[in-house]
């Protein structure tokens, strides 16, 4: 197993977060997942378990702080440290608008979001990671962190401030051994966001959403978009030792829709 004997914490029981917790439980970590609601996190949890992993679930206002840091010390003391943590929390985006067009608050949400839940991770277990001179912080954005897409508002904004943070913390945090990665996605159809947004764009363009997605793939090298477990087992891997020459990289997991 990849990930034996490593305590995982992922911050958002989404579809992402979801998928990413029981892979990483498949290959043998102990998984903490977090939600801003208990009842999200219980489930994803429960489904661990079914499976034979180990999981437990906590209700988690990744805003603030002290209840971040809180946390992260009881999973140290639960379960001797942390390996890995993993950011998927919905930054609760308004997309539809041109920037110019988006009241500054709606624009801003996604972005603080972003960036405040995860200087809020990183600050409560980077002490903890460093003390065993180890660890890997991880994270999902999109390709509108680095293509212009109209009418995403501050989402693309907090995709690319992102990438940007995780590079920063790559190079300040590797001489502690502590590894950052972002994965960055296409967007899953699957998922229940990039759904709804995918309805959206059907809708602004006068298609049905079959052809929407069609013309949308008919772009893309392999002709088709990530799927949530395809996503999920690329974070897997990055989590894994197998990827510990790693760090300060953002990973394509796009299906060549975005060719780096």
């Amino acid at each position: 197993m990849l990930l034996a004997k490593k305590t995982a914490i992922v911050y958002g029981a989404g579809d992402i977060g979801g998928a990413v917790a029981r892979a990483f439980a498949e290959e043998g970590a102990r998984v903490f997942v977090i939600g801003r609601g208990a009842a999200r996190a219980g489930e994803v949890a429960a489904s661990i378990r079914e499976r034979g992993g180990k999981a437990e679930a906590s209700a988690i206002d990744a805003f603030d702080q002290d209840a971040v840091d809180r946390h992260a010390a009881s999973v140290v003391a639960a379960a001797g440290g942390i390996d890995i943590t993993f950011h998927a929390i919905d930054l609760g985006d308004a997309q539809g608008a041109h920037v110019v067009d988006t009241p500054i608050p709606k624009l801003m949400l996604p972005i603080d979001a972003a960036m405040r839940t995860q200087v809020s991770i990183a600050r409560a277990v980077t002490p903890h990671m460093a003390k065993r001179g180890r660890g890997v912080i991880m994270g999902i954005t999109a390709n509108v962190a680095k293509m212009a897409i109209p009418n995403v508002a501050g989402f693309s904004i907090a995709c690319a401030a992102t990438e940007s943070l995780y590079r920063q913390l790559a190079c300040e945090l590797g001489p502690l051994g502590i590894r950052v990665v972002c994965l960055r996605s296409a967007g899953s159809p699957d998922a229940r966001g990039v759904s709804a947004a995918f309805d959206m764009r059907a809708k602004e363009n006068g298609v049905t959403r079959e052809e929407f997605e069609r013309r949308v793939a008919a772009e893309i090298p392999l002709r088709r978009l990530p799927r949530v477990a395809e996503v999920a087992n690329v974070a897997r891997l990055m989590a894994s030792d197998n990827a510990s020459a790693v760090t300060g990289a953002v990973v394509n997991v796009t299906c060549g829709s975005l060719v780096d």
